[in-house]
């Protein structure tokens, strides 16, 4: 009995095509659709029908036919996929040039970025097609991330100095990141918290009621572990930060040397602080840069505090607010995670020097 059905194309391989698709299949990092293309092409080859590759590899007979007949026609080439049809480009590149020139070097009058919607009605275009332009080009007018550049004499030098010491730290000794979070104030909701619920979220009162004064705290982040010293202080003063460093050295083996990083704080400069420091020769404090909080890690661990305490805490005294800080402190250091820092200075260097030769009037 003859064969039922349409004929099939005839596909037969040379050397090097077998061995292109053999390759293919057996590489993990093959793509899967491209391999089951591969493997229906290797299938085909051994004269099996439609049917029984289809059966065989889990595809349709449909499927197989496709890729059989665009393999004999264009052969490995056809596997690929292949240019789709479609309506011709309704803007023109001069549109989209105008376009991302105007989102760049203007403003509409009535606001202070544009939106999808007033371009498109500035360009005469569809806000769809604004979008689209504004995606693939990485424009995102109604975000604005904030930046200090530090005026710092001394910023390579300090950089290099900071970033020496979370990168490689000095043997037998102590590397501290240490800042003060002052004024932290105790805020109690004008009206009780409601609870969260299946589909709801927990909801709070935008206002609030302040409940006394305010508490500072002092935190020294060992770079190393991940622990944390933390002192509470109703005022921020040299001598509170002194009171701190003495409960540091306390708190770390005498054998060893201690390296502080923090700001250039008026406090950390006092006559008596520098007095304190003579005495005490095992301290080294090592200043970043003016504007530059960001060299310093304890910043990080003063925003997960913040986020996960602070925030969206409720207390009715400054006292239940400082027991809920040292309680979280006593946590957190049941299990410390320390922050590894993983740029060098000269990276950090070098991204900036980027970045200042990419922006007008940087003056450098």
């Amino acid at each position: 009995m003859g064969q039922v059905g349409r004929p099939k194309a005839e596909l037969l391989l040379s050397e090097d095509e077998r061995a292109a698709l053999e390759g293919w299949v057996r590489k993990r990092s093959t793509p899967q659709s491209w391999a089951l293309r591969c493997r229906i092409i290797l299938e085909c080859a051994t004269g099996a029908t439609n049917q029984a590759v289809a059966q065989k590899l889990g595809a349709t007979p449909h499927a197989v036919g496709r890729w059989r007949a665009r393999f004999v026609e264009h052969r490995i080439a056809g596997l690929g996929d292949m240019p789709r049809s479609g309506g011709p480009r309704s803007v023109t590149d001069e549109q989209v040039a105008a376009l991302v020139t105007r989102t760049l070097e203007t403003k509409p009058k009535d606001a202070t970025h544009w939106s999808t919607r007033a371009m498109a009605a500035e360009m005469g275009m569809s806000q769809s097609t604004v979008s689209r332009i504004w995606r693939a080009f990485g424009l995102q007018p109604h975000r604005v991330e904030g930046f200090k550049l530090s005026t710092d004499p001394f910023f390579v030098d300090k950089v290099h100095d900071v970033v020496g010491l979370y990168l490689d730290p000095p043997e037998r000794a102590l590397v501290f990141c240490v800042d003060e979070k002052s004024q932290i104030q105790a805020l109690d909701r004008s009206q009780p918290v409601l609870p969260m619920m299946p589909g709801v979220p927990e909801r709070a009162t935008h206002d609030y009621v302040r409940a006394g004064t305010t508490t500072t705290l002092f935190a020294a982040l060992e770079v190393a572990t991940g622990q944390v010293i933390g002192s509470l202080h109703r005022r921020h003063r040299a001598e509170e930060f002194k009171k701190f460093l003495v409960k540091i050295d306390k708190q770390t083996p005498k054998g060893l040397d201690v390296h502080l990083v923090l700001d250039n704080y008026a406090t950390h400069k006092t006559p008596a602080i520098k007095t304190w420091l003579v005495a005490h020769p095992r301290f080294h404090l090592h200043f970043t840069p003016t504007g530059s909080s960001w060299l310093n890690l304890v910043e990080r661990w003063f925003a997960e505090l913040t986020n996960k305490q602070i925030r969206r805490g409720v207390h009715k005294s400054v006292q239940s607010l400082e027991k809920d800080i040292r309680d979280w402190i006593a946590g957190w250091n049941t299990n410390p995670r320390p922050y590894v820092w993983t740029k060098t200075a000269d990276e950090i260097l070098e991204r900036l020097a980027a970045y200042l030769n990419r922006i007008p009037d940087s003056g450098d």
